[in-house]
């Protein structure tokens, strides 16, 4: 394991990914996946594209740039919807951190430039439908972290984790397989896991799993996580974070036809409030929803 967050280092990440394809990009993803669009030229146009926004981003707030792969949905479950099986999600996850590779080397005027390969829940996002054994979700996630580990990636990090255990059968397969990992649960309105785990209780039971590079937030607007600090776990613990503009639920988020992008005053506003209570945030980008232009105000400062 070699990645090290610093205490210092500060790094821009991207925004919610997908409905920015989806709803200005005018892209059709089946299944909300992105990773097929490593496959062929044009659609690693786009991406790389989507990328330059926020290194532009880093470059301006001469902070460091954490690439992060379009990979959410790169697992068994969710490939097979979309006709790939083992094999070819091997194939596609290796493909989308080297394409990762390939844009930061050609980057300028950025110091510090991490690839990471993302992990999504076997489940829906928003939703603990799935209830894991912790040796299962390791088990069951292990091939994606393989083949990130195999392609240069400098680290997994599992994004709106709903349960503590599959996040910890991560923490688990990551640590086996020799790649630092990073934790980002979601949360609902009251700031607890889907589950309804407390986010203070779930970040101390994952670090018991094993060494983490660090915890997150993800997938939900930062008034709503400020209500799961509750306690130190939480408090001392979280370094990213990455929340919707929109104040919406994630049942009224799930059934929606259009794209909520909130108000960008207002989300910078309520993240630089939340972060007076997280000393220990250095990673902060976007979620669903937001683009470069609510993470770009959010790094204003």
């Amino acid at each position: 394991m070699t990645f090290v967050l610093s205490d210092t280092g500060r790094y821009v990440t991207d925004g919610g990914l997908e409905t920015d394809l989806i709803y200005h990009r005018g892209l059709d993803l089946p299944a909300f996946a992105s990773f097929p669009l490593v496959e062929d030229e044009t659609g690693r146009g786009h991406l790389t594209d989507y990328y330059d926004g926020y290194a532009a981003i880093a470059r301006r707030a001469g902070a460091g740039l954490l690439l992060e792969a379009p990979t959410w949905r790169a697992n068994p479950d969710w490939g097979a919807t979309l006709g790939y099986d083992a094999a070819a999600l091997d194939r596609v996850n290796r493909a989308a951190i080297a394409l990762l590779h390939r844009i930061g080397q050609r980057l300028t005027g950025i110091d510090d430039i991490v690839v990471s390969g993302v992990i999504g829940p076997r489940g829906d996002g928003y939703v603990a439908d799935q209830r894991p054994e912790v040796a299962g979700a390791a088990r069951y996630h292990r091939p994606q972290i393989e083949a990130f580990a195999a392609a240069g990636a400098d680290l997994a990090h599992a994004m709106t984790m709903t349960t503590t255990a599959e996040a910890a059968g991560i923490v688990r397969a990551a640590n086996e397989v020799g790649l630092p990992v990073a934790i980002s649960f979601t949360v609902e309105t009251d700031g607890r896991l889907p589950d309804a785990t407390p986010l203070g209780v779930a970040i101390a039971e994952v670090a018991t799993a094993g060494p983490v590079a660090y915890f997150g937030v993800n997938c939900a607007h930062p008034d709503h996580i400020a209500g799961g600090l509750d306690d130190d776990s939480a408090t001392r613990s979280i370094a990213a974070l990455r929340p919707n503009a929109s104040r919406r639920t994630h049942a009224e988020l799930d059934v929606a036809e259009d794209l909520d992008e909130g108000d960008i005053p207002d989300l910078r506003v309520a993240l630089d409030a939340l972060r007076q209570h997280l000393p220990a945030v250095r990673i902060v980008g976007g979620c669903c929803g937001t683009d470069a232009r609510h993470v770009a105000a959010l790094w204003d400062r």
